[in-house]
Order: structure tokens, then C-alpha cells, then sequence
């Protein structure tokens, strides 16, 4: 349902339940540098940067991790940490809840572990989960309880992000790319497409 949803993703390679919902901000951020064998401080967390992670940003720094603050795009946030070269170990923060099972189908092709509970502000939140199905509104769906089968996740930039770039005018043209995977191969393409204008 189009609620909020807590969520907390890592990249491939770590035990089941390395971390959990469950677990505060600083024990997940002190339990994943353990896992990997580093000190918390070498430990990079990626958060929506929103008043609401407030009490969350304030606990994590106090293990001397490193935050990346991003203005929107929590698909993308959690994407990275399964992308070696972004630096970023761990994502956490509310976010919507459709955003995260886009997320999981992502992370399915990719590799890592994700958890996510949905958040209700109201009873007609909770009607909307109501209508969808859901009975029990405490449940920590994991990456594969979102993402039942095999999927392939695609995404095309239209604005400049930190998965892709925008589309570009060139005289005449329009440039866009796209990355497409697929969790039964594990395969990730970057599409570039060069498209005439005005046909």
C-alpha cells in the first residue's frame, strides 16, 4: 500500500540477519563492522536526509560512522550498497513503501539483504493496507518476501542521478540511458539510446 515503510538494506556477502529493524541505529552500524572485520568508523551509511532521521543521523554518527545525506531517490540509496565502488555499506530511513519493493526487485538482481516494515500515520493508512491484504501491520518483510520470483528491474534516467545520467538534447537528437538486470542471471547492461527528434 502507498504508506511509509521503514527500511534497512546491505550488500551481498554477509550471514542472514547480520542486522536487523529491530536492532537500534548504532548496534546495526557496530554489527555490520564487525561482520566486516573493520572499525564502525570505516562504515558508510546512506539516509533520506528529512527532519523525521533526525534521532537516526545523531545515533549513527555517534559510532564514527560516515553519512551520505541524499535529497530523494532511496531506490537509488539502497542500490548502492550492493555497488562496491559507491562506498556506501548500509541504507535506513522511512521511505514509501512502493519505493521499497522497487528497491528489493533491485537488490534481488544485485545481491544483499533488505527488511522493511510498513509505518502507519492513521487508521485510513492502515484501511489502504487493509484493502491490500495485509492482517498483520508488525511484520518485517524481508528482501525475498517483497520480491517472491525472479525479476528484472529497469530504470531510465530522466533527470541526472547517482545510478544515471539525465536525458541529454543534442542538435537533433535525445540521449538517455538505461540499466536493466535480471535476479535469475545476476546480469546488470547500461543501454545508451540516441533517439531523432521529432519522430
Amino acid at each position: 500500500p502507498d504508506v511509509y515503510m521503514d527500511k534497512l538494506a546491505i550488500g551481498p556477502g554477509f550471514e542472514e540477519d547480520v542486522v536487523t529493524l529491530e536492532m537500534d541505529p548504532a548496534a546495526r552500524v557496530e554489527a555490520l563492522a564487525k561482520a566486516k572485520g573493520c572499525a564502525p568508523g570505516d562504515i558508510t551509511v546512506c539516509i533520506l536526509e528529512r527532519p523525521r532521521h533526525e534521532d537516526m543521523i545523531t545515533a549513527v554518527r555517534s559510532t564514527g560512522a560516515s553519512i551520505r545525506l541524499i535529497t530523494d531517490g532511496d531506490v537509488a540509496g539502497v542500490m548502492h550498497c550492493a555497488e562496491p565502488d559507491t562506498g556506501i555499506d548500509m541504507y535506513m530511513g522511512a521511505g514509501g513503501a512502493p519505493e521499497g519493493v522497487l528497491a528489493a526487485a533491485a537488490l534481488k538482481c544485485m545481491g544483499g539483504q533488505m527488511f522493511g516494515k510498513l509505518l502507519f500515520r492513521n487508521e485510513d493508512e492502515k484501511g489502504r493496507a487493509k484493502k491490500a491484504g495485509i492482517t498483520n501491520f508488525d511484520r518485517v518483510y524481508t528482501r525475498d518476501d517483497m520480491v517472491t520470483h525472479d525479476v528484472i528491474f529497469a530504470a531510465t534516467g530522466v533527470t541526472d542521478g547517482s545510478i544515471l545520467p539525465g536525458i541529454k538534447r543534442e542538435p537533433g537528437f535525445l540521449t538517455a540511458e538505461t540499466i536493466l538486470m535480471r535476479s535469475k542471471t545476476g546480469s546488470v547492461r547500461r543501454m545508451n539510446y540516441r533517439h531523432p527528434i521529432g519522430t
